[in-house]
């Protein structure tokens, strides 16, 4: 019988078999980077955002945030913002597969109370989003990243208890588990969400990123 395995196709195993390849075809990226801020500071942020958001999410009365801003809004975002950007261009690379020079768009604080949640959507008009934690996230509220509607999944699914969902087939997938310091990025067309908090107070630190041009081919677009 055939095996799967990550390896050229065609090419037999010791066993005589033939060894099928699956091949991860366009896969998106999603960048952590664990414990980006050392204590200390996710101390300090913590302190200076807790308090700090004055708008109610339209859809959970549990979710506050502050007005989206520029990194050179206050002490927050600048600090913050210098501390994120060299990862961000980092992921950029990965993005568009050339090193560019990048900015935080712009930034605003999260304080996701017990039973709040944040609904599905995405973010316009930047290229990277990024979530930096302030505190640890319960289990219950880590992001979940969803396939994107329409265009790639079949008209008939296959969902039932025997089906064992994969990176192929499954719909959504949940981050694994966050600490306070952590940094998670991803292309902002990606649709995301934080469902119900089950846990303590969760704050973090939302951000949109933007290259300062694009070339195609000699067609460049350049963003300010």
């Amino acid at each position: 019988m055939g095996k799967v395995r990550a390896v050229s196709p065609f090419l037999p195993d010791r066993t005589g078999a033939i060894v099928s390849q699956l091949i991860g075809l366009f896969p998106t990226p999603v960048m952590r980077v664990p414990g980006l801020l050392e204590p200390e500071t996710v101390a300090a942020l913590a302190a200076e955002a807790q308090d700090a958001t004055s708008l109610t999410n339209a859809y959970s009365d549990l979710l506050s945030h502050t007005p989206v801003a520029g990194t050179e809004a206050n002490s927050l975002h600048a600090r913050l913002g210098a501390l994120v950007l060299p990862k961000v261009a980092e992921f950029g690379e990965v993005l568009f597969g050339e090193a560019l020079n990048w900015q935080i768009k712009e930034i605003w604080v999260n304080v996701l109370e017990p039973g709040g949640h944040q609904a599905i959507h995405t973010h316009a008009n930047s290229f990277i989003s990024g979530v930096v934690y302030l505190t640890p996230a319960h289990p219950s509220a880590n992001i979940v990243f969803h396939k994107s509607i329409g265009g790639t999944g079949f008209l008939f699914g296959n969902s039932n208890p025997n089906a064992r969902i994969n990176a192929f087939n499954g719909g959504k997938w949940a981050m694994p588990e966050t600490h306070a310091g952590d940094l998670v990025m991803f292309p902002s067309y990606l649709l995301h969400e934080v469902p119900a908090n089950r846990g303590e107070r969760r704050i973090s630190i939302a951000f949109n990123a933007i290259p300062d041009r694009l070339d195609n081919f000699g067609y460049a677009i350049r963003f300010a």
